[in-house]
């Protein structure tokens, strides 16, 4: 019927987690790659400082590396987790603090090791690496995340930002020009860069995840052509070992036919008998939509149906009405264009089934089996000869709460196959039409 991967859980669901935990090993990977490329950089690029400032470089060159060395362990850590599994969704708020952290603690370090005013912050290389935490929270789909670090980012950058006043002693002048010189610039550059590449991995995994989640849509519209409409999300979201354990329970059990069906279509156009056909199951589907029914199978001509869950049986007994009604109103609108009138034949049964879905990966069925299914089928069946369109057990009623017997006709109690005592039934006659079968 349709090919279907393994769920765990709800589709959209499986889907975003599956999503999140790919998202953390990357930006996991990503980390580690950041704080390599800045080590690289930065003893490629840093040389011997010039003596007069040599000192103060020295003990930011020594927070700066080992900021990194433990950026490097983070990335590693978080990698490991997200490797073994036993990483929590609620991991990833710590682990973004962290990330902000690691860019706001270097630039207050700086301020305080170059004795700079908080208004210089921005020209500290720390702060380039603002476009690369936000690029990392882009990757984990969560908006709400997103907006907790750009808070924190801009809390942080505005806090250093007005600490204190914009006053720049000659001494602190000497020490700014090295700021904006080529080794810095080259670690500005550097950032920038290692932003580009961690957005540019961010978007292709943007573009994946909507690519699947396409194909999830899509899988489930085709699933709701095969299964029952009610089923197919929990087909997708189940395991399919778990969907293949039947369940004993309750269940309203319907069987719809057409009177007289083989016989009419004998030698009209494929067309035509097609046309009628699809009429016909529009309007058992919108009887069974109407009343939270679930068309299990359509056999030709014939339907079967089924009711579960809270007011079951009323809801059964409703659509056997409905199908009745619908039936009608469809005959009299063809006989008045000169067409074949419809008759059908509706068997109601109440009782305990076994129901599951049936079949592999390949090829699946939702299916209801049990004696139940048998006796409303043999009660469908029986219309024909009781000249009834509706023939239900007294179990159906007595389900839905329906003592009363005085808009149904009583039968004689009839003797099925496979039971010891007799089942009181009872039935509805069909309203007058005029003669004819379609």
């Amino acid at each position: 019927m349709i090919r279907l991967a393994r769920r765990r859980m709800a589709p959209d669901a499986a889907l975003l987690r599956e999503a999140e935990l790919r998202a953390e090993k990357v930006v996991s990977i990503l980390r580690i790659f950041v704080a390599l490329g800045l080590m690289v950089v930065f003893f490629l690029a840093v040389g011997e400082p010039p003596a007069e400032i040599a000192d103060f470089l020295r003990k930011q060159w020594i927070f700066a590396i080992l900021s990194m060395v433990s950026y490097l362990l983070l990335g590693v850590f978080s990698l490991w987790l997200a490797r073994s599994g036993r990483f929590r969704r609620w991991m990833v708020w710590p682990v973004v603090t962290l990330d902000c952290l690691f860019m706001l603690v270097n630039a207050w370090v700086g301020l305080e090791n170059v004795s700079m005013p908080g208004a210089l912050t921005f020209l500290l290389p720390p702060t380039w690496l603002v476009p690369v935490v936000l690029a990392f929270a882009v990757l984990r789909f969560n908006p709400y995340l997103q907006a907790y670090c750009v808070a924190l980012i801009v809390g942080g950058l505005g806090y250093l930002s007005f600490v204190s006043d914009v006053t720049v002693s000659p001494e602190i002048a000497n020490r700014l020009k090295h700021l904006v010189s080529v080794p810095p610039n080259i670690v500005r550059l550097t950032m920038i860069l290692l932003a580009g590449v961690v957005l540019v991995v961010a978007a292709a995994a943007l573009r994946d995840l909507l690519h699947r989640a396409l194909i999830e849509t899509e899988k489930r519209l085709l699933l709701t052509r095969y299964l029952p409409a009610r089923l197919a999300n929990r087909v997708q979201g189940e395991n399919l070992d778990d969907m293949r354990q039947e369940q004993r329970q309750d269940m309203g059990v319907m069987f719809v036919d057409i009177r007289g069906f083989t016989s009419w279509a004998e030698g009209r156009d494929p067309a035509e008998v097609g046309g009628f056909v699809t009429e016909y199951r529009i309007r058992v589907q919108k009887a069974a939509r109407e009343t939270g029914g679930m068309v299990d199978k359509f056999i030709g001509d014939g339907a079967m149906l089924l009711f579960d869950g809270e007011g079951a049986p009323h809801r059964a007994l409703d659509c056997a009405r409905r199908l009745s009604d619908e039936m009608y109103d469809w005959s009299d609108a063809r006989q008045k264009e000169g067409r074949s009138a419809v008759h059908v034949g509706i068997g109601l049964h109440w009782g305990e089934v076994f129901s599951g879905v049936v079949g592999d990966e390949d090829r699946l069925e939702y299916t209801a089996l049990g004696d139940t299914v048998n006796i409303a089928a043999r009660l469908e069946q029986m219309t024909k000869t009781c000249e009834m369109e509706i023939i239900v057990s007294d179990a159906v009623l007595e389900a839905a709460g329906e003592p009363a017997r005085e808009d149904w006709i009583a039968l004689e109690p009839a003797p099925l196959r496979g039971r010891s005592q007799p089942l009181a039934l009872f039935g509805r006659k069909e309203r007058m039409r005029e003669p004819g079968v379609a």
